[in-house]
């Protein structure tokens, strides 16, 4: 069998983007103090995130390009999350991606020798939430008020106010909460 090298289709300058963002990581978003958030937000916004009025983004959280990076009013990335954006990454208002979870949008095509890489967007719903140590796919929409349990491989879009489990992920119920998030009321976080 041919052996076919691959080829990196990303350009010269993304590569000195995320070149650039590494260094800014490693000494000013990483060690900063946890409680920081705006100081995280500034330094997200200096690189082309799009950040809402309170955000929260831990400084363990491993953000590929912040320029392909949404994020609305309250939504969280938690600690040590790997956010692996090489295409865009939209979280809704408060859409949560609990500790040690994978947004991951880039893949390879595996059906061709160049193995290409291939990527799809990851969208998160408004009041949307991924548990801890979830997987999340290129391509990926979770409606709002989705869950993605504990533990689960997400490869298909979620309905609205489903929970889905599992690898692959499958929906096991309806989600049911108080009137005060369908009503649109604002809720603290914490």
């Amino acid at each position: 069998m041919k052996t076919v090298p691959y080829v990196n289709r990303l350009s010269m300058k993304n590569r000195v983007a995320r070149l650039a963002w590494r260094i800014v990581y490693a000494l000013l978003f990483r060690p900063s103090p946890r409680v920081l958030f705006g100081w995280r937000r500034f330094l997200l916004r200096m690189f082309g995130a799009k950040m809402g009025k309170a955000t929260i983004v831990y400084p363990s959280v491993r953000i590929w390009a912040p320029w392909n990076l949404e994020m609305a009013d309250y939504a969280c990335l938690a600690f040590d999350v790997e956010c692996y954006c090489i295409d865009k990454v939209k979280l809704g208002r408060r859409a949560t991606v609990s500790q040690y979870s994978m947004l991951c949008t880039a893949s390879h095509d595996l059906t061709s020798a160049e193995t290409p890489l291939v990527t799809g967007p990851i969208a998160m719903g408004d009041d949307s939430w991924v548990f801890a140590k979830a997987f999340v796919g290129p391509g990926v929409t979770m409606g709002p008020g989705a869950v993605a349990a504990a533990c689960s491989v997400v490869v298909k879009d979620v309905e609205d106010w489903t929970v889905v489990a599992g690898n692959p992920a499958k929906p096991i119920s309806k989600r049911q909460v108080g009137g005060d998030i369908e009503r649109g009321a604002k809720r603290e976080t914490a």
